[in-house]
This record gives structure tokens, C-alpha cells and sequence, in this order.
């Protein structure tokens, strides 16, 4: 098992990719600390993988992300992996209509919450000779064109957090790296956020989401994700992997 005896710590895990990279990461043999803001979603993970636990609240509140880690030591001793998957969209807005509350959510959830674990984890790792951490970032991240300017803001940051921290903290034995999925079928659509698309984003971004590129599965990432926070990953480190089908390949 590629995972044997690791404790990882996964956000947003109660759907979509977070819940296929929990799901994978305990078939390989990993104890798995799950966290989400929907508590059902989140019951109903836990009780299908076997031996984890888990912790209801918005990563965007530093004592619920805190406290998520704290969680994987009080129970398992240790964390090894961290994944940030937690991520919500802004409605297509650009900077001229966009709100102050969304802009403030979107970068609390997507990068705040980052940070918090991040901050949190590290020195946790580095006693126990290091660990992995992977952050789920975009396209959005890598361009402008894929979203509204809150999420693509904060996906740029995420981004600079993944590169920096690989820097500082990869002497230690902690590697740091990030995922950009392309389009998949995850409910990040759905979210509050999406209640009310504006029409000027919807019209400029439509093209870059309709060009008959396929739509990638969770558990695509989820075998990324895998190889990334295992030991065979051990020399990647400040990566920013895409998983596209080809979307940025023009």
C-alpha cells in the first residue's frame, strides 16, 4: 500500500474530489481526517470510509482549520499529508461588479483557509521528519480567463503560497505542491455563490468552457493527487501539476 500507516488531512472532503482523494488515500492503506461545511455530506463520508474522523466548519475560520489538524495528532499521533481542497467560485464578477462579500469569502475559503492548515501543519510535520502537502488549485490559477476576479485572485495566491512554501520549508523535509484540474465534475457550481451569475462574466468566460474539451472525473484527480503525496513523489516538490485533457495545451 502506497499509504501505509500515513495520516492525511484532506478539506472539502465530503464530495467531489475531496471525497474520491479520501476514499483513494484510505484504499492505499492511509488513516484519513475529513473535513467539510455540509454535515451531511461530511456524516455520510465518514461512515463510508472506514476508520476515519472527521470535523464540521468553514476552513475560512483559523480555530475550525486549527483545529482540523489538531484533530489528526489527537487521534493519530501525527500528520503526514495535508490536502486543501476546499474551494468556492464568485459568480463570474469582474472587478467592477464585483462585492465586497464575495470578494471576502472567496479569498477566505480559497486562500485563508490554505494558510491557516498550512501554518498549523507544518511544524507538526517537520517533528515527525516531514510530510506532503498538496493544494488543489485551477486553471483559474494559471490564466485569466476561467473565472470571475475573486476566484481567479485567489487561485493566482494559492499558487504563490504552494511555490513559496515548497521553498522555505522543502530543506525540512516537507515538499509542497499543487494540482490545476481543468474542468470536473465536482458541485463547485452549485455553490451560494453561484445563486446569481453575472452576465458580462458569463459572456466572456462561456468560450473558454464550451470548447468541447472533455470534463475529468474526481477520481482522475484523486490518482494524481495520490502519486503526488506519496514517496514516489519525493523529489517533486513546488510543482504546479495540470490535469486538463489538454486545455492549456494551445
Amino acid at each position: 500500500m502506497r499509504l501505509r500507516d500515513k495520516v492525511a488531512v484532506i478539506t472539502g472532503a465530503g464530495s467531489g474530489m475531496g471525497l474520491a482523494m479520501a476514499s483513494r488515500f484510505a484504499a492505499e492503506g492511509a488513516r484519513v481526517v475529513l473535513g467539510d461545511w455540509e454535515a451531511d455530506r461530511l456524516d455520510a463520508a465518514l461512515r463510508d470510509i472506514d476508520g476515519s474522523v472527521g470535523a464540521q466548519g468553514n476552513i475560512a475560520d483559523r480555530p475550525t482549520a486549527e483545529a482540523l489538524v489538531d484533530l489528526a495528532v489527537s487521534t493519530f499521533g501525527r500528520i503526514d499529508i495535508l490536502v486543501n481542497n476546499a474551494g468556492v467560485m464568485d459568480a463570474f464578477a469582474g472587478v467592477a461588479e464585483l462585492p465586497d462579500e464575495t470578494w471576502r469569502r472567496v479569498m477566505g475559503i480559497n486562500v485563508d483557509g490554505p494558510l491557516f492548515t498550512m501554518r498549523r501543519a507544518i511544524p507538526k510535520m517537520i517533528e515527525h521528519g516531514g510530510g506532503a502537502i498538496l493544494n488543489i488549485d485551477s486553471l483559474g490559477g494559471l490564466g485569466g480567463g476561467w473565472a470571475g476576479a475573486a476566484y481567479t485572485a485567489s487561485k493566482h495566491a494559492l499558487i504563490g503560497l504552494t511555490k513559496n512554501t515548497a521553498w522555505m520549508y522543502g530543506p525540512k523535509g516537507v515538499r509542497t505542491n499543487a494540482i490545476a484540474p481543468g474542468g470536473t465534475k465536482t458541485n463547485i457550481m452549485d455553490e451560494d455563490a453561484m445563486a446569481h451569475i453575472d452576465p458580462l462574466g458569463m459572456e466572456r468566460i462561456l468560450g473558454n468552457m464550451t470548447r468541447g474539451l472533455p470534463i475529468l472525473e474526481p477520481d482522475d484527480i484523486a490518482s494524481l493527487a495520490l502519486f503526488l503525496v506519496s514517496d514516489e513523489a519525493r523529489n517533486i516538490n513546488g510543482a504546479v501539476v495540470t490535469a486538463d485533457a489538454g486545455a492549456m495545451a494551445k
